[in-house]
């Protein structure tokens, strides 16, 4: 049994909090706020020029499952283990602080995914959004919090029909739990490639790219950029790369909260 320890620094703890809350344009007081929670580290660097744009007037909140965690000198080796998934189980993956990536079991996050949730509404938020598309058991929460995964599912299934759909995950172990859970809502044939979002920056776009293309010559009609992490920039490669339309999921999660942040002003 994995013993769920937080081992935290109080200094490194009270800066990380100081920096998220410091990210970000002004709003006026009184604008609502939507909280972003990862799975990983706040703030994201890599979402807000994507989410920004599309939450106009709306205050972000972010608070990160691992903003508590070390990652840095002797403790990172333990940390990642502490975080590690059960062997067989499929993996989550998030973004750190400084840009890297994390492999994390179920079992582990949910708890910090807890606690991380309730900072954002301890810090007004009006609706929360967990920035993840995998699956997760229900969490506590005293407003609405909205799940990557359901969203962007769901949308999907409204927008392709029957249409076969390639799904772009970021980790080998993945595929074949992606693929399962896609096939179980789509009609049409399913079928998964990789590319990590968190790779090297000079081969990232070219890596999503030759996934993207490998799926539309198996016969994709579509393509789903199937993590928080893939980026608008990212959809682009894939669009020149593969010639289908590429739905993106940050981009839909991030959409559909906006939503229930206007619902709940």
């Amino acid at each position: 049994m994995r013993k769920d320890v937080h081992a935290v620094d109080t200094r490194d703890t009270r800066e990380t909090r100081e920096t998220v809350e410091t990210v970000g344009p002004e709003h006026p007081a009184g604008a609502p706020a939507l909280g972003l929670v990862t799975i990983g580290q706040a703030p994201r660097a890599d979402l807000r020029p994507d989410a920004e744009p599309l939450l106009p007037g709306v205050r972000l909140v972010e608070h990160g499952a691992l903003d508590a965690e070390r990652f840095d000198g002797d403790a990172e080796a333990a940390t990642r283990r502490l975080l590690a998934p059960e062997d067989g189980e499929a993996p989550l993956i998030s973004r750190l602080r400084d840009g890297r990536s994390v492999l994390l079991g179920h079992g582990a996050i949910v708890p910090r995914i807890t606690d991380a949730v309730a900072r954002a509404e301890r810090d007004g938020a009006a609706a929360t959004l967990l920035l993840c598309t995998g699956r997760f058991p229900a969490v506590r929460a005293r407003r609405p919090l909205l799940f990557a995964e359901p969203l962007v599912q769901q949308a999907v299934a409204a927008t392709v029909g029957t249409d076969p759909v390639g799904i772009v995950c970021p980790h080998p172990a993945q595929a074949e739990d992606v693929s399962r859970r896609w096939a179980e809502l789509l009609p049409g044939r399913v079928q998964a490639a990789t590319a990590d979002p968190y790779g090297p920056a000079g081969r990232v776009l070219d890596d999503i790219a030759a996934a993207a293309r490998t799926l539309a010559d198996r016969g994709s009609s579509w393509l789903v950029l199937d993590c928080i992490g893939y980026t608008e920039q990212m959809r682009t490669a894939a669009v020149r790369a593969a010639g289908r339309p590429v739905l993106l999921a940050r981009a839909i999660a991030v959409r559909m909260a906006a939503e229930v942040v206007a619902a709940s002003a």
